[in-house]
């Protein structure tokens, strides 16, 4: 009678097979979403609404456009919002999108109705703060107000972005209108709106700051 190997050990040779297999697969998986492209979201107001022109000529599409398909982009701005609006939506935004970076661009509309400075910044603060407790990173987006408002007010308001910026330590653009605010040719009558030929310059201002949150492997598009 020919002998083979006892039950017992066909039976543990085929569990440690079944282990090995296991193994391998676990270890040449790669990690899980490693390969999908990050969310960017922005929380904004009219700025980033694409107020008064076209959406698609908006700094925002025009965003998207540039990551192509090397990131989603979440545009959660609404004309007019203030810091306490945008919170109070903040919360069910993140639970949704989970984003990898968060863009800030709230406070506008709080300085032009002259509300408290700390108020404004107790709203920002929270949002970074839920941010980063889901592993968000952070860019804050600033604005300044017109002159009328006094130089006082202007600074606590402005300082407001600065402070945040070095307590949480997150990369901040002082001025999101920085080269088009003064040109008349690139502001709507208001006054306080960008025209769609001033869109591109907004994206090249927040380009630079946003680009290392996206990692070293990003390209432009050639769009």
């Amino acid at each position: 009678m020919k002998r083979g190997i006892p039950v017992a050990w066909q039976k543990r040779n085929g569990m440690v097979t079944g282990y090995l297999v296991v193994l391998i697969v676990t270890l040449s998986a790669p990690a899980i979403n490693a390969s999908e492209p990050p969310t960017v979201l922005i929380m904004g107001d009219s700025l980033s609404a694409a107020y008064g022109i076209e959406h698609e000529q908006g700094w925002v599409t025009l965003l998207e456009e540039r990551l192509d398909d090397q990131a989603t982009v979440v545009n959660a701005s609404i004309s007019g919002e203030t810091t306490s609006g945008g919170l109070q939506r903040f919360s069910a935004i993140l639970e949704k999108q989970q984003p990898d970076i968060v863009l800030l661009e709230l406070g506008g509309n709080d300085g032009l109705r002259g509300l408290a400075p700390n108020q404004m910044r107790s709203n920002l603060a929270s949002m970074i703060e839920q941010s980063q407790e889901i592993d968000a990173q952070v860019l804050l987006l600033g604005i300044d107000i017109p002159p009328n408002y006094g130089q006082a007010y202007r600074d606590a308001f402005t300082g407001v972005y600065y402070s945040l910026a070095e307590e949480y330590d997150v990369p901040l653009l002082p001025f999101l209108l920085e080269g088009v605010a003064l040109n008349e040719q690139l502001m709507q009558e208001d006054g306080i709106h960008p025209t769609a030929e001033a869109q591109p310059l907004i994206l090249d201002n927040v380009w630079p700051e946003l680009e290392p949150l996206l990692g070293g492997g990003y390209q432009a598009s050639a769009n």
